[in-house]
């Protein structure tokens, strides 16, 4: 509802895309996703981010990690392989593991410009070089984040101990 100056109103009705909705007309093709992240990552996290991404086999099926693989070879993409890769490179997930902090708090390094990562398309993984993670600016960026926890932080881990009412 637009409420004009002069005291008249007006109804307009607008298409929104839903929250944690990804645009139909966003999503790339598997195969076209597959050639630009094959070889990058293990065929498990491709799985997982081509299925993040919405990209589907040719019959509507979701990705597993046995179809990725069976479409990296029909497509003639080479396996990843760790050694072969220049400068290693490591997932967000795992750099916040090494960094002690959470996932969340590590994407928020990377949207500032702390932590060095590219990400090929979005939604698919965040690539971040494993000797970026020693420089002065990532420890100076994971000492605020570790300031802001509670005094108690280890109060606040449940992940130790189940509680179960009744119990």
């Amino acid at each position: 509802m637009i409420h004009w100056t002069g005291g008249r109103h007006t109804e307009v009705r607008v298409a929104r895309v839903k929250t944690g909705r990804y645009p139909s007309d966003m999503a790339p093709s598997a195969v076209e996703a597959l050639r630009q992240l094959g070889g990058r990552w293990p065929d498990r996290e491709l799985a997982v981010s081509l299925n993040r991404m919405h990209c589907k086999t040719g019959d509507g099926e979701a990705l597993t990690t046995e179809r990725v693989r069976d479409m990296r070879e029909r497509l003639g993409i080479p396996e990843y392989d760790p050694a072969k890769a220049g400068s290693p490179m490591i997932s967000l997930m795992e750099a916040a593991e090494r960094l002690g902090i959470c996932v969340g708090s590590a994407k928020t390094l990377v949207l500032k410009g702390i932590i060095p990562a590219t990400q090929i398309l979005p939604g698919s993984p965040w690539m971040v070089p494993v000797e970026a993670l020693s420089s002065e600016a990532v420890r100076i960026g994971v000492q605020g984040v570790i300031d802001r926890r509670p005094k108690y932080y280890e109060d606040y881990q449940y992940d130790k101990v189940i509680c179960l009412p009744g119990l």
